[in-house]
């Protein structure tokens, strides 16, 4: 009996041990069928922008053009768009391709996962405007339509990405962009900038080391062959055509003829008071909810108090508050000095017509 009772624990422990090495083999099994599954998925998707890129251009995609996209050979392509055929996404004629109205409301899911994750790393991360295309890329192949909504909901809705791209809606919907590339806007005329190509990349870089960005008003001062100069109320920028025809602009709100005036926070002196006109795009994530917390929204009067001896924090009152702020964070406040305002500060190039 004894003996009976030690093979029926070396039988279980045997069974346990074979199940764990089992299961052990089947974890990995699982994760690469879950790797080549979303990878699949994103070839799809890819290709479903592509096509979708090239027929907002007017231009017929082809083979060539979805391999260089993907970056795939011209052997393994052919696989791809039997299976995207065969699912009903694309339709091929001759050399072109064009998708189906189903292939095209998937391309638009995407799209809109791409810039609502765009929307989402500007105002609650806080990345840079030029690092947001390729993080957004990883991610939106990864979202459901479920986690779309919500996170469209916890944005309050946005119509735009940061770069000025219409978001679609989730039943596909995307609003047009009524806008000029620079290049083609009036001399002299103020202008708000509504859009920035992404890509190419490196024009991108440009625009973003110009300090250039969807909301800014601006008007050209000098149009050459070479060059535009255009001032957007703090500095002026010498653009060639290449990298102004990315911008695109649109007539600028009713208010002032010119771009305003203003200075920052950080470099009012004391007992000076002041407007806030906007907060820096470039201040996002929890920096900039902070600073609307403590008051400095838009309208808001502010007046620096006194600098203690050693020049931090400045005591800043804002709508009847006395707040503590370090120069890092007044430099964010973009602010219109009454002192300084009313055309008695010139700045660069504003005299030219």
């Amino acid at each position: 009996m004894e003996n009976g009772w030690i093979w029926l624990w070396f039988v279980l422990a045997l069974g346990g041990l074979l199940a764990l090495r089992l299961w052990a083999r089947l974890r990995p099994l699982a994760r690469w069928r879950r790797w080549r599954a979303l990878r699949e998925r994103a070839l799809f998707e890819d290709a479903l922008k592509h096509l979708l890129t090239c027929e907002h251009s007017s231009r017929d995609a082809t083979v060539e053009s979805l391999a260089g996209s993907l970056g795939l050979s011209q052997k393994r392509l052919p696989r791809l768009i039997a299976r995207m055929e065969a699912a009903g996404l694309l339709r091929s004629h001759g050399a072109a391709l064009h998708l189906s109205s189903e292939g095209k409301q998937w391309a638009l899911r995407v799209v809109r996962a791409h810039r609502l994750w765009e929307r989402y790393l500007a105002d609650e991360a806080g990345l840079p405007i030029g690092e947001l295309h390729h993080a957004a890329e990883r991610a939106e192949h990864r979202l459901t339509p479920e986690e779309l909504d919500a996170l469209d909901a916890h944005l309050g809705h946005p119509l735009r990405d940061p770069h000025g791209d219409p978001i679609p809606t989730a039943a596909g919907a995307v609003a047009p962009l009524e806008a000029l590339p620079l290049t083609d806007w009036p001399l002299d005329q103020p202008a708000q900038i509504v859009h920035v190509e992404d890509e190419p990349e490196v024009i991108f870089k440009e625009i973003v080391a110009e300090r250039l960005h969807p909301g800014m008003s601006v008007r050209i001062l000098e149009r050459m062959p070479e060059y535009l100069t255009i001032y957007d109320g703090q500095a002026e920028h010498r653009l060639t055509p290449v990298v102004a025809a990315n911008i695109h602009v649109a007539k600028a709100p009713e208010g002032p003829s010119q771009p305003e005036e203003r200075i920052r926070l950080a470099d009012l002196a004391d007992g000076e008071e002041a407007e806030v006109v906007a907060l820096d795009p470039d201040c996002r994530g929890f920096s900039r909810r902070r600073l609307l917390d403590l008051g400095l929204t838009p309208g808001a009067r502010v007046r620096v108090e006194l600098s203690p001896a050693f020049g931090e924090p400045r005591a800043i009152r804002v709508r009847g508050t006395l707040i503590a702020l370090r120069r890092e964070q007044a430099v964010h406040v973009c602010v219109r000095s009454g002192s300084r305002s009313g055309g008695k500060t010139q700045k660069p190039g504003v005299s030219r017509q």
